[in-house]
């Protein structure tokens, strides 16, 4: 059964086309790659720079061409962060220290999550996690027991952690599910242990999963709104300025200086002018607040001066 960050199907890197057989061996890897950077408990021993190792795997003569491969992809991914492979805490289901295990049992049985975070107030106070089978596997008569009285020890990581570090962290101390805190020690979403080996190995699908969907050659007409800005990068062909947000809504809701509707329009002007007119950024679907679905179109070159806060009110004005 789908773990939580699994079920969530939100969008995630493609590093390179590594067989699901060899992720055993990506992450044996990963624990070497970790041990020679010197995270974690091997900080004691002397530590050597990701450029000395990659030059020690060049000199190697014993690897094979997949196994450098491997590696290389291991070393790439290790430089993402944890936050940027998260579940979002907008997106994670939470379960109520005080519901009792019929409740939790009827709020999750649409649900196809394994594990799921344990709050005692609000979503910044998890307290632990419960598994499916405490929910669903009980004597008869105790469904006056209360999840918090089940709940489990849960994993907390900072956002700002290596990925690398943390597979290595989680394995270690047999974590699956750990609470992804940012930097005012709130809640900003949950990571599990498949989340950060399919950054590592791609994505691995089981009979839980919907097909996926084809991935189109050039420009995409549609992307999801929670791509981060190099994975937007990679899929659409062209980048989208730098600035204090993480993901293609996040980038909206910068140049819109508000929250975006269905409909708000955004240009983005190409770095060459003279090669092409930009692009337009569509907000086609919103799930709550967040943009869910994003239009990706070109501009022609006398198109680039459109306004990025337009909405769809002010274009039928104005047409």
């Amino acid at each position: 059964m789908a773990s939580m960050g699994k079920a969530s199907r939100r969008p995630r890197r493609r590093p390179g086309p590594v067989p699901r057989a060899l992720a055993r061996l990506v992450v044996r890897a990963a624990d070497a790659v970790t041990a020679l950077l010197g995270v974690g408990h091997a900080a004691g021993r002397e530590r050597i720079s990701e450029a000395d190792l990659r030059d020690l795997i060049a000199a190697n003569t014993v690897l094979d061409p997949v196994e450098r491969r491997i590696i290389d992809e291991v070393l790439a991914a290790g430089a993402s962060l944890v936050r940027e492979v998260m579940m979002p805490r907008t997106d994670v289901v939470f379960l109520h220290a005080n519901l009792t295990l019929a409740e939790a049992a009827e709020m999750v049985r649409a649900e196809t999550h394994t594990r799921y975070p344990v709050v005692d107030g609000t979503h910044d106070d998890v307290v632990g996690f419960v598994h499916l089978r405490d929910l669903l596997i009980r004597p008869e008569g105790d469904g006056r027991v209360t999840i918090g009285e089940l709940t489990r020890e849960v994993k907390r990581l900072p956002g700002s952690k290596r990925v690398l570090a943390a597979l290595s962290e989680m394995r270690r101390e047999r974590h699956h599910l750990a609470v992804v805190v940012d930097e005012y020690g709130g809640t900003a979403g949950i990571v599990t242990l498949e989340d950060l080996i399919e950054e590592l190995v791609g994505e691995i699908h089981d009979e839980y999963d919907t097909v996926p969907e084809p991935v189109a050659v050039g420009v995409p007409a549609e992307v999801d709104g929670r791509l981060n800005l190099a994975d937007f990068a990679e899929r659409a062909g062209f980048e989208l300025p730098p600035g204090p947000y993480e993901t293609v809504g996040g980038y909206l809701m910068a140049r819109l200086g508000r929250l975006p509707e269905a409909g708000d329009e955004v240009a983005v002007p190409a770095p060459d002018t003279n090669a092409s007119g930009g692009w337009r950024l569509r907000v086609l679907e919103l799930d709550g607040r967040r943009v869910a679905r994003v239009g990706i179109s070109p501009l022609p070159l006398a198109q680039t001066v459109i306004p990025a806060t337009r909405t769809a009110t002010e274009r039928a004005r104005v047409s």
